[in-house]
């Protein structure tokens, strides 16, 4: 007969046991309860706690002026071109600021919060081109495999389907004129015959031989990579990196942002915008949807914070530019960019003497940046639902405050027209391509 004290000191290590294998347990079924329908990655799967987040002055430590930071992007989010705003600040690779302002649905007042889905528009291209490269590592992909050889919907004018590579399409050297047949898919059309009818559009120069931005060519991305990946695009995307990284807001597809609980509504200034379908049909090129924290732990495993997901030799491939393009933005902020290249769905370009990456994206009634200097690990995701482009210029504002240089007024409100009565009529910002 065992003894009292030893029964009494094997019960809690029985309980121990036991809750051990409830917790993961939980975090399985939690995991694939969020939508994952395939084998997920052979990394730790985190689950989402409550996020001990930086969006109070006390916790705003760094180089970066983060109070002057905060009352610029509140004096912005109150513009009548605005609706909501939600900015992080991600300094020396380290999550340093959160802030959110305005409203998601000016009908209902509803605001912003750190949880509010918006859509990354053309910042999707980052983690097609990303997956890209981590097939490519695996020898799933080559990269300098013809598209044609896929069996792609795709066919461009003279057989340039045969010229151009895997890695030409993703780098946009596909020769069409920029953004061909956009307007189509808005319309409605469907995104694999306007590829078949591609063979009938203008071309800009010699397939793969120059750089020209495209949503529904881009597209082509999801066919080869789901075929190569051996499941949909979307769930190859969210598996192997989404769900790994903890990111359990980010995902693809129009309904999976509208039923959402807390979501951003499209705006054109003071009024609300019927959502439209046309980009989700290229989610390669558009389609995913996030809140601000996790749009930020997308930029650190960019920054290669995360090599147990993101490895340093991928993004090495998906970063390295590819072609040359012409100079980014409009206005004085085009001015003062240069030496700017495209890598597999990636940007990148010079500033104030520095390199940064990263991509930016509009889709109707939402605009979306990501944009670091890779020397430092310090950079911004900001993501808003208004068709303004001003907040582009918030990276820049953060970067100059992280190198102490003086204000260049990127945020200055005081050069914009006054408003008088009705709410301002949104401008369009040039080279910030839809998608």
């Amino acid at each position: 007969m065992r003894s009292q004290s030893k029964n009494k000191s094997r019960k809690p290590v029985f309980t121990y046991l036991i809750a051990i294998v409830a917790l993961g347990l939980t975090g399985w079924f939690g995991i694939h309860a969020l939508g994952g329908k395939h084998p997920l990655a052979s990394v730790a799967i985190p689950i989402k706690a409550p996020e001990n987040l930086p969006d109070t002055p006390a916790e705003w430590r760094g180089r970066i002026d983060y109070p002057a930071l905060d009352r610029q992007l509140a004096a912005l989010s109150q513009r009548p071109e605005m609706a909501g705003l939600a900015v992080a600040v991600v300094e020396d690779g380290k999550l340093s600021f959160i802030r959110t302002y305005g409203v998601a649905d000016k009908s209902t007042g509803a605001p912003v919060t750190a949880q509010t889905l918006f859509r990354w528009a053309s910042v999707s291209k980052t983690a097609t081109g990303a997956l890209a490269a981590a097939l490519a590592k695996d020898g799933k992909v080559d990269l300098d495999r013809s598209v044609a050889s896929w069996g792609t919907s795709l066919r461009l004018p003279g057989g340039g389907e045969e010229k151009i590579t895997v890695g030409d399409l993703l780098a946009q050297r596909t020769g069409l004129t920029k953004n061909a047949y956009d307007e189509k898919l808005e319309e409605g059309q469907s995104p694999q015959l306007l590829r078949a009818s591609l063979a009938l559009a203008p071309l800009q120069c010699e397939p793969g031989t120059c750089h020209t931005y495209q949503n529904i060519a881009f597209d082509t991305a999801s066919e080869i990579l789901g075929k190569a990946a051996n499941e949909l695009f979307a769930d190859a995307v969210e598996d192997r990196f989404f769900r790994p990284l903890g990111m359990v807001s980010a995902g693809y597809g129009k309904n999976r942002l509208t039923n959402a609980k807390d979501w951003a509504k499209p705006h054109r200034g003071a009024q609300v915008r019927p959502i439209k379908e046309a980009y989700w049909r290229v989610p390669a090129a558009a389609g995913v949807e996030s809140d601000i924290v996790d749009f930020a732990t997308w930029m650190r495993a960019m920054m290669g914070k995360r090599p147990d997901v993101l490895p340093g030799e991928v993004l090495q491939i998906a970063h390295r530019p590819r072609v040359g393009t012409g100079r980014l933005y409009g206005g004085t902020l085009r001015a003062a960019t240069g030496e700017a290249g495209y890598g597999l769905g990636w940007r990148s370009f010079t500033y104030a003497g520095g390199r940064l990456e990263g991509h930016s994206g509009a889709v109707e009634g939402y605009r979306a940046t990501l944009i670091f200097e890779p020397a430092t690990r310090t950079g911004v995701v900001a993501l808003w639902n208004s068709d303004w482009g001003f907040p582009f210029r918030i990276p820049f504002t953060v970067i100059d405050s992280y190198h102490k240089r003086d204000d260049a007024g990127w945020l200055d409100l005081g050069g914009l027209p006054p408003v008088r009565g009705a709410a301002a009529k949104p401008k369009p910002v040039a080279a910030e391509p839809k998608g």
